[in-house]
């Protein structure tokens, strides 16, 4: 199959056009060597893949090349990687102009990424935040519109996240209502 992969391609990563430790991969959840399934990755791209940790944003911008690729299978990845990285920004601008056909779109999603995958919402030394955490304020905030001000060290109790808006919860403080920006909150244990 790589051999075939390879003729496609014309021996370049179907991604990022690199030439170096080219592999065949059967993009998921299909099971079997069917080419229509699979395209060749360079190791770089490959090692993103497979490993969200591992993911350099900046290396995928050369998807504004490949997403126009013919194949469907080129489509579903260059889809997928920009639903990984969409909080970054720029991806979105490539996704609005990204057409897949009805089908390819079923496949792309089939695995749980993107649109499913949802960006996380992070404080500021890097946990995970849910809905119902309580979070302790990191700096004394001023809130718009309000003589309210939210004092350092002040914990926010049941938060909510907003949801489209990985940078922003909402909780009560001093029984106000307020939106506060992810960056200036610490998980509280």
């Amino acid at each position: 199959m790589i051999k075939k992969l390879k003729e496609r391609s014309g021996s370049k990563c179907e991604l990022c056009a690199s030439t170096d430790g080219l592999e065949a991969y059967r993009i998921p959840p299909v099971e079997g060597d069917n080419i229509d399934h699979s395209i060749l990755l360079c190791s770089n791209c490959l090692n993103q893949v497979e490993d969200n940790n591992k993911i350099e944003v900046n290396h995928w911008r050369c998807l504004n090349d490949s997403m126009w690729s013919e194949i469907p299978a080129v489509q579903i990845m260059a889809w997928r990687m920009l639903n990984k990285i969409k909080s970054h920004g720029w991806p979105n601008d490539l996704l609005e102009m990204l057409y897949l056909d009805e089908e390819t779109l079923a496949l792309a999603k089939a695995n749980g990424d993107g649109e499913e995958a949802k960006p996380k919402h992070i404080d500021s030394n890097g946990n995970e935040l849910k809905n119902g955490d309580t979070v302790v304020l990191t700096q004394t905030l001023n809130v718009k519109g309000s003589s309210l001000s939210a004092k350092r060290g002040t914990s926010v109790r049941k938060i909510r996240l907003v949801q489209d808006e990985p940078t922003q919860i909402e909780g009560k403080v001093e029984g106000q209502q307020i939106v506060i920006l992810t960056k200036f909150v610490k998980k509280s244990n």
